[in-house]
């Protein structure tokens, strides 16, 4: 893998494991040194924490990139031109919304439990620290983009075919989010941004979507998490009740 691939991934992994010493720091310092009440801060620092970690994570990760002079066979290759790079990034978030909502049937005809615990985790985050929907609804996308499809799935298209390469990665991408029973559904998603990167050769393209996909999934589920979760309880009571009667 080049060099300055290894880097970005290493600047990943840290920030994902950061939190182990950043949030009890942060803790300490709010309430320690700025005199905070301790279950104010206690509330409020993960939120401070995603943003502060992820934003520095995308300096080091830019600063990196703009570095570097390797590519892969895909930066390599002519772009599609901006017109239809834009056109395919719009087409982009329908397709990605196409994807998500077959994966959620044929994870709903498996029996797995409908909904998304991280993503209700990052809503109750919002909810506390509001500007951490920016991580949510911007920073994160990129740096996923950059991550998964730019080096990861770039690196594994090169030696394998489109479908193994994209496989691969996006299953990767779906562990990732530490949810392993909806695999299905982040996989589909990252397959999709896959497809779009391949397509146009540019990887602003997967990112524009992931972008515009991220932020009318937040802006839905902090709009309308009550109807969400009624909607939600009562899915799961059918599915419940069909699957007792073949039981």
């Amino acid at each position: 893998m080049k060099k300055h691939f290894g880097y970005i991934l290493i600047a990943y992994i840290v920030m994902q494991l950061s939190s182990i010493v950043g949030v009890p720091l942060l803790y300490k310092i709010g309430t320690d040194v700025m005199g905070e009440p301790a279950e104010q801060v206690k509330q409020l620092v993960p939120g401070y924490w995603l943003v502060i970690s992820f934003t520095l994570t995308l300096i080091v990760v830019w600063s990196i990139l703009r570095k570097s002079e390797t590519s892969t066979r895909l930066e390599r290759s002519a772009p599609l031109n901006a017109g239809s790079s834009i056109g395919w990034a719009i087409a982009g978030i329908f397709i990605a919304f196409f994807a998500q909502s077959i994966a959620i049937q044929i994870e709903y005809a498996l029996g797995i439990k409908m909904g998304s615990e991280n993503t209700q985790m990052i809503i109750g985050i919002i909810e506390k620290v509001p500007v951490s929907m920016l991580v949510a609804a911007v920073i994160g996308p990129i740096l996923e983009e950059i991550v998964f499809r730019k080096i990861i799935f770039g690196v594994l298209y090169e030696k394998m075919h489109f479908f193994f390469a994209a496989l691969i990665s996006s299953v990767i991408f779906a562990l990732a989010h530490f949810e392993p029973e909806h695999v299905i559904l982040y996989s589909a998603m990252g397959f999709t941004f896959a497809f779009l990167y391949v397509r146009t050769k540019r990887i602003l393209v997967p990112i524009f979507a992931h972008v515009a996909m991220n932020t009318s999934v937040v802006l839905i589920q902090s709009i309308y998490k009550d109807d969400i979760q009624k909607i939600t309880k009562e899915a799961e009571q059918i599915q419940g009740f069909i699957g007792g009667l073949f039981s």
